[in-house]
């Protein structure tokens, strides 16, 4: 494995279909093969160094929370960062290897599900200004990172250029439906807790995260990445 940060990867003769701020999407026909590279991104920008091997913990992590939550929410997870990687993939191995899962062909939902257990970030700023979060009141009081009664359910938009912004509740389910608005929200207040109480036990503090979901055969499940120092507040 090279000590060098990985930012590019090109697999010949199979189509690189999407690369985001950190991962990338490869087609495989009947799944996608989803790469982290060591890239890191901050207020939208992705920065010219990377971090060695980053991708890979990133990947590991969320392996790690898929399998945890089996039982919660169904996921898009085929085959994870520690299974033996298919022939045709096989000799791109020291590019891919732990830093990849090969997964589901969902349909990801328009919106991103964030849920804040503390009192931080943008949320802290709206707060001052008028006492709520995402337009959710909140008590009076509250000092920045606080914690909050109960985790709060705050989607926002899912920009493909520029800033994503929260919007209301009420806006996601004109987005993406009041059926499937429901289900996302609830879905990821119940892994928020479950993530947060597991990580509390070990002396960490998940303050908030970031959730992605995609239709799969009907079916709403758990896309992208879960619970990570990227899509998370990690205290």
């Amino acid at each position: 494995m090279t000590n060098e940060p990985l930012l590019q990867f090109e697999l010949t003769g199979i189509p690189k279909l999407r690369s985001g701020k950190v991962r990338e999407i490869f087609d495989l026909g009947d799944a996608f093969l989803l790469v982290a590279s060591d890239r890191i991104s901050a207020f939208d920008v992705i920065m010219p160094n990377g971090i060695p091997a980053k991708g890979a913990v990133l990947t590991q992590i969320s392996h790690f929370w898929f399998q945890r939550f089996a039982g919660l929410v169904p996921n898009h997870l085929l085959a994870g960062a520690k299974d033996p990687l298919p022939a045709r993939l096989q000799p791109f191995a020291d590019q891919l290897s732990r830093r990849c899962m090969i997964v589901k062909k969902a349909k990801p939902l328009a919106i991103e599900c964030i849920v804040r257990g503390y009192l931080s970030g943008s949320g802290w700023k709206e707060y001052r200004q008028a006492g709520t979060v995402c337009g959710i009141p909140l008590p009076a009081g509250l000092t920045e990172s606080a914690e909050l009664p109960e985790p709060i359910f705050t989607p926002s938009t899912k920009a493909d250029e520029g800033h994503d912004e929260n919007i209301s509740f009420e806006r996601a389910t004109e987005i993406v439906g009041a059926d499937l608005a429901n289900q996302a929200r609830d879905l990821s207040l119940k892994i928020y807790t479950a993530g947060r109480d597991y990580a509390r036990e070990r002396g960490i503090i998940i303050a908030d995260t970031k959730f992605e979901f995609g239709l799969f055969d009907g079916e709403l499940i758990l896309i992208d990445e879960v619970l990570t120092p990227d899509s998370s507040r990690f205290w």
